[in-house]
């Protein structure tokens, strides 16, 4: 038994232990400073010694060009405190010890920017049960319609994208990052909301291991993106085949509408492509609104945010901002333009659809009221009062006049 006023403590260090006695009222630094000498550890060994869980010594590191160790603040203290219950067998003290270069190395490093913490971690579940939203289109924007919306955002993680130290190629993070930008455009969410269109979820297509993209190459073809059971899910391919960063932001845009189309019709033929280039065009004109409304996020248009100011803007426009009309104008033959190369791959002239898509933006911007401008609020298409042309909104005329075509092409076939 240990002497009156003494404690029999017992340092456990890597396997080895040593028993000794100290005082009851032994500071830290003293506890410390006996547990080196006992276990004969080395003096480029930062200590801490614990007790029943807790931590009752510890030292700080190196401060002086010497090598010795700083004084602790917590040093003069007791290291058992005053009621603490020492057993009669002697107080177990485990003694933990990292090499000083070991300590430093950590310190230099630099944490992982994409590492989400506990906090982080927390915000972003409270943020998926709030909705969707994207801080990239600034706080009037930057959220998608309540109901009329995409339900889920999934990026690919199966193969640990960017998790490595050797991985060029961005984070799953910064993937998820993009499919919120895309979900919250404000062109997608007008789009959407017109429609009436809820999407399941909006994933990411795997760029290595896809079967239907692996499909498509075998035959010759590129696969952008697929449309899941009209619109229960939709894949986008984010990443260029080279892996090493994301395709062009309107390229991702434009293959998201044309998988919205998908919703309505899965053959690419007249009536797909009608309903695709009108979605276009109400896309830009969402952004061509944003701009005659005087709309700056962090000092650019969104239009030149989603890469598609030179679809909207021509340079023979001028200086000024041009008119409605003008806008309109220059949309529509962005589209066609845009419409003539996709639907030659299928071997169907644009002249089939052009009149379609003209005519569905003049009455679009008949119906976008001069108050709304700016806004950048879905709102469905048809509700103007201005609209006396019949019950049906311009997307269900321009649907109907799409399917009549449709018709009259089979039968002259």
């Amino acid at each position: 038994a240990a002497p009156i006023g003494m404690n029999t403590v017992k340092f456990s260090f890597k396997g080895r232990s040593e028993t000794v006695t100290a005082s009851e009222s032994i500071s830290s630094a003293a506890l410390l400073a006996l547990a080196r000498e006992s276990l004969q550890i080395d003096d480029d060994i930062v200590l801490k010694l614990i007790f029943k869980g807790k931590t009752i010594a510890q030292q700080s590191l190196p401060s002086n060009n010497d090598g010795s160790f700083a004084a602790d603040d917590e040093g003069s203290k007791r290291a058992f405190p005053e009621g603490v219950k020492i057993p009669k067998s002697g107080a177990k003290v485990i003694v933990m010890g990292t090499m000083t270069s070991g300590i430093a190395t950590l310190n230099s490093m630099r944490s992982d920017p994409l590492m989400r913490g506990f906090d982080e971690e927390k915000l972003s579940v409270s943020k998926a049960k709030a909705g969707i939203t994207s801080t990239f289109w600034g706080p009037k924007l930057g959220s998608q319609h309540p109901k009329y919306k995409f339900c889920r955002l999934e990026e690919c993680r199966d193969a640990s994208f960017g998790t490595r130290p050797t991985s060029s190629t961005p984070h799953a993070f910064e993937a998820r990052r993009l499919l919120e930008q895309l979900a919250t455009d404000p062109g997608v969410v007008q789009v959407l909301t017109s429609r009436e269109l809820v999407v399941g979820c909006l994933g990411e297509m795997d760029p290595i291991d896809d079967r239907l993209m692996q499909k498509k190459q075998q035959e010759g073809a590129c696969l952008l993106g697929y449309n899941t059971n009209h619109g229960l899910r939709i894949d986008i391919k984010l990443r260029t085949d080279d892996l090493s960063g994301f395709r062009p932001y309107n390229e991702l845009a434009s293959t998201l509408i044309h998988e919205l189309s998908h919703n309505w019709v899965s053959e690419h033929d007249a009536l797909f492509w009608t309903n695709f280039g009108q979605m276009r065009v109400e896309y830009l004109w969402t952004h061509a609104c944003l701009i005659l409304g005087g709309l700056f996020v962090n000092g650019k248009r969104t239009a030149s945010l989603a890469l598609v100011m030179d679809m909207i803007v021509f340079p023979s426009d001028g200086k000024d901002t041009p008119t409605k009309p003008k806008l309109m104008e220059n949309i529509c033959q962005s589209v066609i333009k845009e419409l003539a190369g996709e639907m030659a791959q299928h071997r169907l002239p644009v002249q089939l659809v052009a009149p379609a898509v003209i005519g569905f933006g003049k009455d679009l911007m008949r119906e976008t009221k001069d108050d709304s401008i700016g806004i950048g609020q879905g709102h469905r298409l048809g509700t103007s009062t201005d609209d006396n042309i019949s019950g049906l909104s311009v997307r269900e005329r321009a649907l109907a006049a799409a399917e009549k075509r449709a018709r009259e092409a089979k039968e002259e076939k």
